[in-house]
This record gives C-alpha cells, sequence and structure tokens, in this order.
C-alpha cells in the first residue's frame, strides 16, 4: 500500500496534467474587496508579448520558475502572514503563499492555536489553485512528522510522552502528538493495577510495543519503560551505595515493623526503631507514602541485596546530654507515653523517657495501681531522681512534688493523743492502721486489749475498719508510729491492784490447768496463779482436788506484784480456815443436842 507521501505526489501530478493552469505570481492579482484574487487580463495574456518586452517576461517567468520545484506531498515549513474567518495564509518562500482551512488549527474548545508570525509546517496538496494559491495541509504534516517521530522512537526503543484520554476495554485510550494510541492494563503499572479510572488526564512515560503506519495502530507500555528506567538507576545506585553513606529515597510502602524506602531500583527497609529516638508506636504516625526522605544506610548485603536504613542515626543523641538538662532534684514537665503495672513512662522530651516507679507516685501506702493516678497522654510535672545516661534510664516522682507528711509528723500529733484511722494491712505481730495519706502506724497484737489474751490481730480487728487508737510513740526518722487500742481504757491490771490487798478474799474462775497450777481469772482480762503447793489435798498422781476447769470458788491473795503484772493465790489457807470453822460450829451444835436430851430426859423423869 502506497505511502500518504506518494498518494499526494501521484494525485498531485495527474491534477497538473489535466488541467494545466499557468501560475500568476501575486504581484500580477488584482485584489477585489471581498473576493478572492484573480489574475489580471493582462497577466492571463502574458504569454502573448511583443519581441521589444522579451526581458520583462524572462523575469515573470523567473518568478514563476519555483512552483517547479513544489510536489504534491511535500513537507515545508512556513510562516503565517494571516488569518481570515476561513482559512490561514502561510509564506512559504520564493514569494509564494498558501492556504490553510481555519478548522486544523482549532483546539478541543474551538480556539485557535496560532497567531501570525508562527512558524508552522505543512504538506503541499496542490502545487497552484485557480486562485494562485498553494493548497496546503497542517494536519498531513503534522501527522507525516508524528509518524516519523514514532518510527524512530520504536527503532531506538526511546520514551515518548502521552495524554491518557479514557479508559477502553482492557487498558486505556492515549494521545500520542493527535494520534491514537492503545496502552494494555497490564502494561500500565509495573505490579496489577485494578482501578485504571484514576490515570485519566495523566501524562505518562511510555515505550512503543507495536507500530503499524499503514494501520494507523500504535500500541504502547509504560511497564517496559518503568522497566527500563528501574534497571538504570539500580545500576547507578548501586554505584554509590556503601555502608554509612546517606542518601534519599522515596517512602514506598508502610507496615507495623518500619517502612520501605525506594533508593532508586533497590528497596531499603527503615525500621520502626530507627526512625526517631523518640517512642513510634506505628511509621504512619512520622511518614506517609510518597514522602522524601534523607536516611543512611546502616548495613548493606550485596549478595542479597537488603539494606537497612536509619534516619534518627542522622541526629545528635539527646541522652549523650540528659544529664546536663535534667541534673537529679530538678523539675521537669512531660507526657504519659505508657501506663504498665509498675508505674508509668513519661516522655520528657523525643527519645527521653523517664519511669515514676508506683512507689513514688504517692506517699500514700496503700496499693494503687498507677492507672488510678494517671493516664497515658497525660501532661505531668515530676522531680528527676536519678539519672543513667549510659543505662538510658531516669527515675522520676510525682509525690516528690508534695511535702512528706512524715518530716512534720511530730507537730501535727502528740504522745499520747487520740487518732482515727483504717485497717490497712493485718500481720501475725500486729494491725497497720493508716491515719492519714501516708502515714500509718502499728498497733501490736499486745496494745489491742487488756481483758483478752489475743494470740492474732484478726481475732479482734479486720481490714477496712476504722478504729481509734492513742499514738504511744513518734519516730518520725525511722517512719515508725505506734499506737495502742487497749490504752483507750483503763487498765484493768492497775484497778485489781488498787482495790485489793493481800489476804482479799477472791471469787475467780479457772481458765486452765498447768502441771504446776491453775490459772484464775479474778477479773476481766486478770489473771492469777494457784500453785499445787497452795491447793489441799494435793495428790501428785491425781492432781488437784476441786475446782475442775470452768469452775467459780473462793481464793485467798498471797502475793501482788504490780511490776510484773502477777497475782498468787491460794486455797489452803482458805479451806482450813473453813473447815477449822466448821468444827466449831459441829462442836457448839453437839453440846446443844446434849443438853437438850438433858432436859427432855429430866422432864420425863418428872412426869413420871
Amino acid at each position: 500500500m502506497a505511502t500518504e507521501r506518494e498518494e499526494l505526489q501521484r494525485g498531485g501530478e495527474s491534477a497538473a496534467g489535466s488541467n494545466p493552469v499557468i501560475p500568476v505570481p501575486a504581484a500580477a492579482r488584482t485584489k477585489t474587496p471581498g473576493l478572492p484574487s484573480q489574475p489580471s487580463t493582462a497577466a492571463a495574456a502574458a504569454p502573448a508579448v511583443s519581441p521589444g518586452r522579451e526581458s520583462g517576461y524572462a523575469s515573470l517567468v523567473d518568478d514563476y520558475s519555483h512552483f517547479s520545484t513544489l510536489h504534491p506531498g511535500e513537507i515545508r515549513q512556513g510562516k503565517i502572514v494571516k488569518i481570515s474567518p476561513e482559512e490561514v495564509i502561510v509564506d512559504i518562500g520564493y514569494k509564494c503563499e498558501g492556504l490553510v482551512p481555519i478548522e486544523q488549527f482549532r483546539d478541543a474548545t474551538g480556539q485557535i492555536r496560532v497567531q501570525p508570525g508562527d512558524a508552522i509546517d505543512v504538506m503541499v496538496e496542490n502545487a497552484l489553485d485557480f486562485d494562485g494559491y498553494v493548497r496546503l495541509s497542517h494536519e498531513r504534516a503534522r501527522r507525516l512528522k508524528l509518524w516519523d517521530r514514532l518510527e524512530k522512537a520504536f527503532a531506538e526503543q526511546s520514551s515518548i510522552t502521552v495524554y491518557v484520554l479514557d479508559r477502553v476495554k482492557g487498558g486505556l485510550e492515549v494521545d500520542v502528538g493527535g494520534a491514537r494510541a492503545f496502552l494494555p492494563g497490564s502494561q500500565v503499572e509495573l505490579h496489577p493495577v485494578h482501578n485504571l479510572e484514576g490515570w485519566k488526564g495523566k501524562e505518562l512515560q511510555v515505550r512503543i510495543l507495536k507500530l503499524n503506519r499503514k494501520r494507523g495502530n500504535i500500541v504502547v507500555s509504560r511497564r517496559v519503560a518503568l522497566e527500563k528506567e528501574l534497571q538504570e538507576r539500580r545500576k547507578r545506585t548501586l554505584e554509590m551505595l556503601v555502608e554509612g553513606a546517606v542518601v534519599t529515597g522515596t517512602v514506598k510502602n508502610l507496615t507495623d515493623y518500619g517502612v520501605f524506602v525506594d533508593l532508586g531500583g533497590i528497596d531499603g527497609l527503615l525500621h520502626v526503631t530507627d526512625i526517631s529516638y523518640g517512642r513510634v508506636s506505628h511509621p504512619s504516625e512520622v511518614l506517609h507514602v510518597g514522602d522524601q526522605v534523607t536516611v543512611k544506610v546502616l548495613k548493606f548485603d550485596r549478595g542479597r541485596d537488603r539494606v537497612s536504613l536509619g534516619i534518627r542515626q542522622l541526629l545528635p543523641d539527646p541522652w549523650e546530654s540528659v544529664a546536663e538538662r535534667y541534673p537529679v532534684n530538678c523539675h521537669a514537665f512531660g507526657r504519659v507515653m505508657n501506663v504498665t503495672d509498675y508505674g508509668a513512662f513519661v516522655e520528657l522530651e523525643p527519645g527521653v523517657e523517664g519511669l515514676i516507679h508506683v512507689s513514688e507516685m504517692t506517699w500514700s501506702k496503700r496499693t494503687k495501681h498507677p492507672s488510678k493516678i494517671v493516664r497515658s497522654g497525660d501532661q505531668v510535672e515530676v522531680v528527676v531522681l536519678d539519672v543513667q545516661p549510659k543505662e538510658r534510664r531516669i527515675s522520676l516522682g510525682l509525690k516528690q512534688l508534695e511535702p512528706n507528711p512524715w518530716t512534720t509528723l511530730a507537730d501535727r500529733y502528740a504522745v499520747g493523743s487520740v487518732v482515727e484511722g483504717r485497717v490497712r494491712n493485718l500481720t501475725d505481730f500486729g494491725a497497720f492502721v493508716e491515719i492519714e495519706d501516708g502515714v500509718d502506724g502499728l498497733v501490736h497484737v499486745s496494745d489491742i486489749s487488756w481483758a483478752k489474751h489475743i494470740k492474732h490481730p484478726s481475732e479482734a480487728l479486720r481490714k477496712g475498719q476504722r478504729v481509734q487508737a492513742v499514738i504511744l510513740r513518734i519516730d518520725a526518722e525511722s517512719r515508725r508510729l505506734s499506737l495502742g487500742i487497749k490504752q483507750l481504757q483503763p487498765d484493768a491490771w492497775e484497778l485489781f491492784f488498787q482495790n485489793h490487798g493481800l489476804g482479799d478474799l477472791v471469787r475467780g474462775r479457772v481458765t486452765r490447768r498447768a502441771s504446776f497450777g491453775l490459772f484464775v481469772e479474778v477479773a476481766e482480762g486478770v489473771e492469777g496463779l494457784c500453785h499445787n503447793s497452795e491447793i489441799p489435798s494435793y495428790d501428785e498422781a491425781r492432781g488437784p482436788a476441786a475446782p475442775a476447769d470452768g469452775q467459780e470458788g473462793l481464793f485467798r491473795v498471797i502475793k501482788l506484784n504490780p511490776a510484773e503484772k502477777k497475782i498468787g493465790l491460794s486455797l489452803r489457807d482458805f479451806s482450813e480456815e473453813a473447815e477449822h470453822d466448821r468444827s466449831e460450829e459441829s462442836q457448839r451444835g453437839a453440846a446443844a443436842t446434849s443438853t437438850i436430851e438433858e432436859v427432855l430426859s429430866f422432864k420425863e423423869r418428872e412426869e413420871k
């Protein structure tokens, strides 16, 4: 099939043979306003010249001689002279002008895209029209030049720019300098693209896969262009990629553990811990896909093409001078980042976090979960307690912002004063009572009751119970406070010693029996000992005689020791005295009986 240029040339030659129009120069035309220029009569009769005018005719023939060099299908460059409503007049040289239809210069909106003075390419369609103008085509010239460029790009496998017009079945329709081409969906990206609607209106760099000039068929691929570009970029990247190098890349993908950065044909991994000295829960908090980042090459394995990258390594380490910025006992402000069972982590600045241990949150001894005091995101003021730059540790305190209640305890409480508190904890040796926030006192098991013998505090107290107590001793330096509950009542021993003396008879109840005697409760909370030697009719084989356990009886006080709180009792003296009294009464009764009998016998004798 003949090319477009060959068809035009054959058509021009045929037209010239069937209609031999004599060329008329522009100077010989007459101009009639509103009508096309027409050759003058003199010009039409130009061939019939007199011999005296041969030189003028030769000059005229010379003016028209350039028409013999114009051929249909020829591409020339011209300059726009004038623009009319229907045509554009173009000067193509040799005193020759041509006409191009105005429609070939309108854009999609209908606007004219050129103006007088612009240089354009045109194709000769007819060497000379009947009105003396050369018929030209800008569109066909542009198309021919376009195909020439496309064939060159196809042969050299170079990239060209296309504009995406619309989505079509199987891919995209694109514009290539005015020609339509097809971009298959599989050739749009390096990876499969599921939504092609978003590509409309974009300019892309592609390579030509197939080109058929006769059929006007063009197939392009962006994927091939990207692969070629990727290979070139990869080659350049490998030349400059070494450990310690600082390079620039583009964020390609985000994961929970890091960021993949395109360095130019090679992807490197920026781990989440290497993004910042500060806490980063997820890379999306700092970076986004498409961001340009400057990174440092931490490790490069050429064999497996694995690159480890870092951003924080380009910044100064904040822990190197942390001791200067946060000296011990200074106050600082920070944000609570995380709350655990044992404390809360506070960020003082990006990359510097300290721990408030649960024991440093409040002066209270009551066990509280840190979440009851602070929450994630809270802005808090803290006191720096300890700094260890090498271990990257800072100990912080929250309770230090308030005065220590133990330092002023002696000013607020006096020995002997009565206080009220809550039983916080029970131990084998006593109960801890919280009298105020951060101040606990100990009630020893021996100071719970005067009357009862208490082996464990749980026999008299329970956790959470509110009780009153008497302050017995204050040791603020050692943070010790001794309390007593039984001191709220008078001492039963003192009352007993005040009200009883040696020789007094007291009623008591046997509480327990030991190998050496009986323990007798003579008053509530007051016990005395009746030794075996003070029990009459004591038989070592059978033990002491009554009273038995739990029985009551009369005892005589034979020993009083207030200092050691000891009371000695006896049944012997009391029993002998009672037996003597009973013997005297028996004797008196027997004598009275004898007297009565004598009287009765006397009366009987008298009666007889």
